[in-house]
This record gives structure tokens, C-alpha cells and sequence, in this order.
């Protein structure tokens, strides 16, 4: 069998499944699932690199597949998986879907720029390196379930225009070159204790709803055209 089977890279197969999984349950309507299971692909994306590490035997090939192997299944995790939901709950028309492609493009830039530099920073150093270039796609993780709070307390327009906006300032972020520090483990923490109590949120307040945004246009769209007429 080609690959490499080993304990370092089963958080990544972890995230891969909980990610596809959560996409089944965006498309039938069940976004706190959705939500709860790319939070999960954070938390395994969190750890990865980490256990990975506890190998010291690793060759040389077994570290760049670890390499492709993490950034194809973020691809889908932190790339593909937050596109779908953020179209489902009403990224849409023209304007959403120029959102959309951007985010996409940017998750794949950033992905393939970090293969690049990793593989060859790997070649030089040893152990985690302590700079990301620009936003870690796994903020998404992070970002997208305390955005996706606000539905509870804000009009459905003004949920769906923060969604636009933050699917197209994250996507942006992500291949903008900025050194952004690691986390350390305390803050890891502190993210994992947010990010936990906003799905304990999710899940015990009942009274969520998709926003209304079944046709294709834009609602945004939908809302200037109102307007002017």
C-alpha cells in the first residue's frame, strides 16, 4: 500500500472525517453540528503537529508527506468546509460567490506557500517553527462558531452581511504576510475553553434558525434592490 501508516498523522484522518461528516450535516440543515464538528477539526488540527514531533525516527519522507498530507485535508477542513456553510446560511448571488471563490483561492495560496516554506525550513532546522506568514487557515475554526453566536441576537440581513464580511477578510488575511506568532500552550487553552463554551451556547439556547436565504440572489442584493425601489 502507498503512504505512510503511522500514530502521527491520525488526528489529521480525525479532522478530515469530522469535517465531511459536518458538510453532510450542513447540507440537511443541521448547522450546530456543522459547527460543532469544525470546531473538532480545529481542535485535532491544534495537536497534530505536536504528535507528529514525538516521532524522532521520522524520515525524511515520512515528514513531507506529513507536510502534503496536513495542508490537503485543511483544504478541505478549513477551506472547503467553512465555504459551504457560510453559503448555505446565505453567502450567495454574485457578490457571495466572488466572497467565496476568494476565500477558496486564498486557502490554497496560503497552503501551498507554507508547504514550500516548511519543507524547506525542515531541511535546515529541527522541531515547530514559532511564525506563522499571515492568518493560520485553522483560525477559521475559531472565528466561524463565535460568529455564528451572533444569529441569536442579531437580524438575519445583518448576520448574513457579517458572514460576507468576515468570509472575505479572513480569506485575505490568510496570504497577507504578516508574522503571526504560535500560540502557546496556555493560550491554545484559553481558545479551546472559548471556542468550548461558545458551542455549550450553541447547543443549550434552542431558539436558533437558519437565516431565510433559500433563493440564489444575494440578500444583500436583495435588500439595496428593496431599497431602491
Amino acid at each position: 500500500m502507498i503512504g505512510f501508516y503511522n500514530y502521527t498523522v491520525i488526528l489529521t484522518y480525525i479532522s478530515l472525517l469530522s469535517s465531511v461528516f459536518g458538510m453532510t450535516q450542513a447540507i440537511h440543515g443541521h448547522f450546530k453540528t456543522a459547527i460543532f464538528c469544525l470546531a473538532l477539526s480545529g481542535l485535532c488540527d491544534m495537536f497534530d503537529g505536536k504528535i507528529a514531533r514525538t516521532k524522532k525516527d521520522r524520515t525524511d519522507d515520512e515528514k513531507s508527506f506529513g507536510i502534503q498530507i496536513d495542508s490537503l485535508c485543511d483544504v478541505v477542513c478549513f477551506g472547503a468546509f467553512p465555504a459551504l456553510i457560510c453559503y448555505l446560511l446565505g453567502v450567495r448571488g454574485f457578490l457571495g460567490l466572488l466572497i467565496i471563490a476568494i476565500y477558496c483561492v486564498c486557502s490554497v495560496i496560503r497552503l501551498a506557500f507554507f508547504n514550500v516554506l516548511e519543507g524547506k525550513r525542515q531541511q535546515t532546522e529541527e522541531g515547530a517553527n514559532h511564525y506563522y506568514h499571515g492568518l493560520p487557515i485553522t483560525s477559521m475554526s475559531v472565528v466561524l462558531p463565535l460568529i455564528f453566536l451572533t444569529q441569536f441576537f442579531i437580524p438575519d440581513f445583518y448576520f448574513i452581511v457579517l458572514l460576507h464580511i468576515v468570509l472575505l477578510v479572513v480569506g485575505i488575511l490568510f496570504v497577507v504576510d504578516f508574522p503571526f506568532r504560535k500560540p502557546k500552550n496556555s493560550t491554545l487553552a484559553v481558545l479551546v475553553a472559548i471556542v468550548g463554551a461558545a458551542l455549550i451556547v450553541l447547543f443549550v439556547y434552542n431558539h436558533f434558525r437558519a437565516p431565510r436565504a433559500n433563493r440564489d440572489t444575494s440578500p444583500i442584493i436583495e435588500k439595496i434592490i428593496e431599497e431602491i425601489e
